[in-house]
């Protein structure tokens, strides 16, 4: 009974200490301990089980802050996530669950107002979608090329004998189809290529300028939480 007694004890020790080493190694109250019997982590797992060898992380409120900070440098929204959850539950001194809870409010608010923002990228999806399909039946589709012809070329219509297969109708749409999507994918290039300058000496195009922007909002509204951390999570989830 004795021995079974030092066992249990010794056992008891070995796992706080080692609870307590990550939380001195990981830093800023990342894990938090409560006191009685069922000892827990905010990561979701017992002392006992963190300081079995064969522990497997199986989701990311189970991941220690280092290897969450990494992949929050790394750009995953997941591990952004529990980085700030952690950060509610040391400023507001709670458990897990309400950090989740205070957690989705802020999410709430970081997605507010996105529908007004993403909308010119949605319009611009659909749009563009929808045109390049269109652009299949004006080059090879001979009832549709000469509605287009009659209402914005009229250049002179082929023969029939010129028209009989949709590769003919498509090398007589191509004279006009050419110059503007010829044009279109040139200055494409040219956006693109100057995107690529804006990035080197550092200013933001739109979409990086929109996604600070409202990173800097979403801090600035919950000021008792690092304001790194949660413009954190708000730059890595994107504008979705």
């Amino acid at each position: 009974m004795a021995a079974l007694t030092r066992a249990a004890l010794s056992r008891t020790s070995f796992t706080i200490s080692r609870g307590l080493k990550r939380i001195n190694a990981l830093g800023t109250g990342a894990l938090r301990i409560s006191e009685g019997p069922a000892t827990t982590l905010a990561t979701c797992r017992t002392f006992s089980a963190m300081a079995d060898e064969a522990f497997v992380a199986r989701d990311f409120c189970e991941i220690d802050n280092e290897t969450l900070v990494e992949l929050s440098i790394e750009g995953s929204v997941e591990a952004s996530e529990e980085r700030l959850i952690r950060e509610i539950m040391t400023v507001d001194e709670v458990e897990w669950e309400e950090g989740k809870a205070k957690f989705n409010e802020i999410d709430a608010a970081n997605s507010s107002g996105m529908m007004l923002s993403t909308l010119p990228y949605k319009v611009s999806i659909l749009g563009v979608t929808a045109f390049g399909f269109y652009t299949f039946p004006l080059c090879f589709d001979l009832d549709t090329a000469k509605w287009f012809n009659e209402g914005y070329v009229t250049m002179e219509v082929p023969g029939v004998e010129d028209l009989e297969t949709w590769l003919e109708v498509g090398t007589w749409t191509w004279n006009w189809m050419e110059p503007p999507l010829g044009q279109l994918s040139f200055f494409l290039l040219c956006l693109q290529f100057s995107r690529a300058q804006m990035q080197k000496v550092g200013a933001k195009p739109y979409t990086a300028y929109l996604v600070k922007r409202r990173a800097e909002k979403l801090s600035a509204k919950f000021p008792m939480y690092r304001a790194d951390i949660v413009e954190d999570y708000s730059t890595n989830k994107g504008l979705y």
